[in-house]
């Protein structure tokens, strides 16, 4: 063995200058230095995944970084003390007691940093639920400013862990790319940023319903894996706000579709047993849904005793008889019949500059339209264009297009024109959309879009800090949505604090009148001023303070004051300093 050995050896070495028979050849620098630029040029060629990761979380930590700096300088908005407070006697009491026409789940949301805060909670407290909501914030030796950010911080996070999903469903979709491009759009949407920020119900029912919706479509491959999964998402959608019940049968259809097209793949295409494969599938997410309900609610209150602080609404006829055949708990029909209560208010709206009573068809579209960046509005379009196109995209169309339009549809027959907030799934579907633009071949097609990406970008990055009041450039920009619209979209009582600052900086010892439309407490901040309503207007002198959506739907002797005055400076681009 060991003659064979070394004959094998000096067959080796034959031939090779300088090496030794019968021992082992020196390094050759030349074979090392080829062997070592051969590794090289694999390592280069090997694809490098750590950029898209690196990617990922710089969009992601973007959108934290402006959610939770805008988090830190707002002042309460309308809706939110009241959540906050809805929250904390969950923490307290464990009853369904306030705000019983939104369902508990993003509320329980919030009590998660309520929890952390430990407000002082006084449960003895009467009122109505805007007025616990201020007594708990300003009353009850607690800092608004710290227990508040604190009850957004969840929303916050959860908004995060969204735009994870808006890159999974697009990368499904369209590719690697596509989901970058997906993703920078949701990172960079000033609707997105601005409602995610608060501790609110509007980010988080969307989230969970787009969730549903990815679920169901990757229930083609793998239904019984992710159809419990989507109905899970669905229910927690439902359970955060009613608005997202015209979901239910939209998903329920998919899911069937969904299953069907797994039964063909498996060549299993018995038409029998396919129907009846796709009636289980919906019925799977109906179910999942049903029972998340449940659990929410029974999460809140084991006993489900029902003692809402608002008197409730009766219905009768068709609604009245709808709502009765809810599968969910009667705190939730309760609900629901509250909402029907308020639709039935005569609210005021604002649009382009028009006042009125009542609602408008097209509102939610035009609003959306001059809230939208640009380049998202372009990306999106073209994004749902090539999806009903391109063969290969075609399958995904109805989960991206059919849950927004039949949701917004429905939004639209509401009779509160209140602000974009209502269709915030909108930029959420529309950026999973717009990466579907990277499948049409076309040569300057990823130019283009990531030039409308970057725009998107640079548009929302100058509106900082001032999300809220955002429209795109084609009307103006945030200084001017104001003359356009109204509430939420510019206005919802968040700029308090930078009012306060904003009078001791430059307006200090001057006489202050104050038309604030808000859940803040002026007084907490410095801020001591006179209502101009309630007094002559010869006796309105000094520095008139007022706030934009009250600007917008002044009348009568609001109106002449306005009129009569100077604008002098304006707060966060929805609060307007005059000067008379």
């Amino acid at each position: 063995m060991a003659r064979e050995q070394r004959s094998a050896l000096a067959a080796e070495t034959a031939g090779v200058p300088g090496a030794p028979i019968g021992g082992s050849a020196p390094p050759d620098p030349g074979r090392a230095k080829a062997a070592a630029g051969a590794r090289l040029r694999a390592a280069l060629r090997r694809p490098r995944r750590w950029p898209v990761p690196l990617l990922v979380a710089l969009l992601l930590g973007q959108s934290a970084v402006a959610m939770v700096t805008t988090a830190v300088q707002q002042t309460p908005t309308i809706d939110e003390p009241v959540y906050v407070a809805a929250a904390t006697d969950y923490l307290h009491e464990h009853r369904l007691l306030l705000n019983p026409e939104h369902p508990p789940l993003g509320k329980l949301v919030v009590m998660a940093g309520v929890a952390v805060a430990d407000p002082h909670y006084d449960p003895s407290y009467t009122g109505t639920q805007g007025q616990v909501g201020r007594h708990l914030l300003y009353e009850s030796g607690n800092e608004p400013g710290r227990l508040l950010l604190w009850a957004r911080l969840p929303v916050i996070a959860l908004t995060v862990l969204f735009g994870l999903v808006v890159l999974a469903f697009a990368r499904e979709v369209a590719g690697p790319a596509g989901g970058l491009v997906a993703l920078a759009l949701y990172a960079f949407s000033p609707d997105v940023i601005a409602h995610g920020a608060l501790a609110t119900l509007d980010v988080p029912a969307a989230g969970f319903v787009l969730t549903s919706a990815w679920l169901v479509w990757r229930a083609r491959r793998r239904p019984w894996r992710y159809l419990p999964l989507a109905g899970a998402a669905l229910g927690a959608a439902v359970a955060t706000k009613m608005s997202a019940l015209p979901a239910i049968p939209v998903l329920m259809l998919l899911a069937a579709v969904s299953v069907r097209h797994a039964r063909r793949a498996a060549g299993r295409a018995g038409r029998r047993g396919t129907v009846a494969a796709g009636v289980a599938g919906a019925a799977v997410v109906a179910v999942t849904a049903v029972a998340v309900v449940w659990a929410v609610y029974l999460a809140v209150d084991p006993r489900l005793r029902l003692a809402p602080a608002e008197s409730v609404p009766a219905l009768h006829g068709l609604r009245g008889r709808l709502v009765g055949l809810l599968p969910f708990p009667e705190a939730y029909r309760v609900g629901v019949r509250m909402q029907f209560g308020l639709e039935d208010q005569p609210w005021q709206g604002f649009l382009f500059g028009r006042r009125y009573t009542g609602s408008l068809w097209y509102y939610l579209p035009a609003a959306l339209l001059v809230k939208t960046p640009l380049g998202l509005l372009a990306l999106g379009a073209a994004g749902s264009a090539a999806v009903v196109a391109v063969r290969r995209l075609r399958p995904a169309a109805p989960y991206l297009l059919l849950p927004p339009a039949v949701l917004l549809a429905a939004a639209m027959t509401g009779s509160r024109d209140f602000g974009t907030r209502y269709a915030v799934f909108v930029p959420m579907f529309l950026a999973v959309a717009a990466a579907c633009v990277l499948a049409v071949r076309w040569r300057w097609g990823p130019l283009l879009t990531g030039a409308l990406v970057a725009f998107v970008a640079v548009s929302s990055l100058r509106t900082y800090p001032s999300y809220l009041p955002y429209s795109n450039e084609a009307f103006g920009g945030p200084e001017r949505t104001r003359l356009r619209l109204h509430d939420s979209n510019v206005d919802w009582g968040q700029d308090l604090g930078r009012l306060a600052d904003r009078l001791a900086e430059r307006y200090r010892g001057e006489r202050i009148w104050l038309v604030y439309k808000g859940s803040g407490v002026p007084a907490y901040y410095g801020i001591h001023a006179g209502d101009p309503r309630r007094v002559p207007p010869s006796e309105v002198r000094g520095v008139l303070v007022v706030s934009g959506s009250s600007v917008a739907k002044a009348r009568g002797g609001l109106a002449e004051l306005i009129d009569s005055s100077r604008l002098v400076d304006e707060v966060g681009h929805s609060i307007m300093i005059f000067r008379r």
